[in-house]
């Protein structure tokens, strides 16, 4: 279908249908109806700190023993302003809270039940290891093309997207040794106006200019999405105490569906576990706070690489809601390559604070909207 508004050509690419994504989304539903009632600045310290590096990096700490349960919380704001050229595109802003503890697995909203019942269906490590942290995430996050002035819809650019979020997931040791897995399952809404209204609300505080299409976001008025996310992470053998480097496989099924492979490496004074620092696991918001235990003296770089073979993008390809804008599947790139350098300190009263630059390459193949995605995130951690 096409419709013509003052002269101004816009597509309308109608429902495109997608039968093994909306399987998936059908037995994942399942599993939620089934599954939801069950649930009702000190830089250095000297020799101990590097007593304390050992002992992490030692087969102890890094197998199959009862690791302490550490809570905490954090905050993390996202945004392509945080970044050089000070954009306000794409990838524009995101905000989450994440805590980690036992506890988390009992709150009303956790989705601890129906993820260990999909982790437990396929995965024979899932029903005979013990989970060793819990972690429960909310947030928002939203897309806009470039010229957020223009109220009209423009299919020669990335349409505007948001998603409003849960997710929980869970941490286990592998059967090998330095092996760890990590799942995660996100239940949201796609196309809310609270996504929008808040941006706005921001950009008129700080005098900039409206984004005027939301009303023509992917999904608007609200449409349920899903996502699950199985990832194995291995510590490579560096045999330094100040430099740890880990590979990382994931495979996720839902409103991004897509496999990577990722390297990640940090530098500098490390004192909290390897399997807590997982900046290559993270998709925008989600799964982007550093819940890792904020040992006084800990402070490193970070940087690292990722490659992803993207098949669906629900941002830019839309649900099962008509959409004024949207990207058919042959006209996206699905290969990208994904990079991040950062930095992180902890401080003496349990807190941490946390910088990351991040970027993927294009995945619009033609148009204004083929362009590398580049943003900034800030994180702050409280242990208690």
């Amino acid at each position: 279908m096409e419709i013509t508004v003052n002269n101004n050509r816009v597509v309308n690419k109608g429902l495109v249908a997608r039968p093994a994504f909306q399987a998936l989304l059908a037995r994942i539903s399942l599993v939620l109806v089934a599954g939801l009632p069950m649930t009702a600045a000190n830089a250095f310290i000297g020799n101990a700190a590097d007593a304390r590096i050992d002992e992490l990096h030692s087969p102890k700490h890094t197998q199959h023993h009862e690791e302490p349960d550490y809570r905490s919380w954090a905050i993390a704001i996202d945004n392509d302003y945080l970044v050089p050229s000070n954009r306000d595109q794409d990838y524009t802003y995101g905000v989450s809270v994440a805590v980690s503890g036992a506890k988390t697995k009992e709150w009303l909203l956790s989705l601890h039940q129906p993820l260990l019942w999909l982790d437990h269906s396929w995965s024979a490590n899932a029903r005979s290891t013990t989970v060793r942290a819990h972690h429960f995430e909310a947030g928002v996050y939203g897309f806009t093309p470039e010229d957020i002035s223009v109220q009209l819809p423009n299919d020669d650019d990335r349409p505007y997207a948001s998603l409003v979020y849960i997710s929980s997931s869970v941490e286990r040791a592998g059967r090998q040794p330095n092996v760890s897995w990590r799942s995660m399952l996100t239940v949201g809404m796609l196309g809310l106006d609270i996504v929008g209204d808040l941006q706005n609300e921001v950009h008129s505080i700080t005098n900039s200019a409206k984004a005027r299409g939301w009303e023509h976001q992917i999904s608007d008025g609200g449409e349920l999405t899903v996502r699950y996310s199985v990832a194995r992470q291995r510590l490579l053998p560096i045999g330094h105490p100040r430099i740890e480097l880990k590979a990382t496989t994931q495979a996720s099924v839902g409103y991004l569906t897509e496999a990577s492979w990722g390297i990640s490496l940090r530098i500098g004074r490390i004192l909290s576990r390897w399997q807590s620092h997982v900046p290559e696991l993270t998709s925008y918001r989600e799964q982007s706070l550093n819940t890792q235990k904020a040992t006084a003296g800990e402070n490193y770089f970070l940087a690292g690489f990722a490659l992803k073979a993207r098949a669906y993008n629900v941002f830019l390809q839309g649900q099962f809601r008509d959409t004024a804008v949207s990207y058919d599947h042959d006209e996206l790139n699905h290969l990208l390559a994904e990079t991040w350098i950062g930095y992180s300190l902890a401080l003496n009263n349990g807190y941490r604070m946390s910088y990351v630059l991040r970027g993927h390459s294009s995945e619009i193949r033609n148009g204004q909207g083929d362009r590398n995605v580049i943003w900034g995130g800030l994180t702050l951690t409280k242990q208690f």
